[in-house]
C-alpha cells in the first residue's frame, strides 16, 4: 500500500513539473544569421522566447518560402510569428507555427 502511495505521488509530481505548452507571438528568423546562435552549422529556424533564442523543432526554415529570399527569407529578415509549444532540452518544441498577420 505504501508503495502505491509513493508511486502515485511521484507520478503526480512529475506531471505537475512538466512545462505546459504556451502560445506566443514572437520573433522568428535564422538562428545563425540573425540571432547569433552557434551550436549548429547551416541555417536553421529559431525563435525568441523571453529575449532568448531557441532553435525550433516542428517547423523548418524553408517551410515558409526560400530562407534566403531578400524580402521574406528568414536568413535576411526577422518576422513576427504565432507559435505554440514549449522549451524543452534547450530547444523550442513547436506544435503550431505560423506567420503572424500584419
Amino acid at each position: 500500500m505504501r508503495n502505491i502511495f509513493i508511486l502515485s505521488s511521484l507520478v503526480l509530481f512529475l506531471s505537475c513539473a512538466q512545462q505546459k505548452e504556451k502560445t506566443f507571438t514572437t520573433e522568428a528568423s535564422c538562428g545563425q544569421c540573425q540571432f547569433g546562435l552557434k551550436s549548429q552549422n547551416g541555417c536553421d529556424l529559431a525563435i525568441k522566447v523571453d529575449d532568448k533564442a531557441y532553435f525550433v523543432d516542428g517547423a523548418k526554415i524553408d517551410d515558409f518560402g526560400d530562407a534566403h529570399d531578400e524580402n521574406i527569407g528568414f536568413c535576411n529578415v526577422v518576422r513576427k510569428v504565432e507559435v505554440t509549444g514549449k522549451v524543452e532540452d534547450g530547444r523550442f518544441k513547436a506544435t503550431s507555427f505560423k506567420i503572424a498577420q500584419k
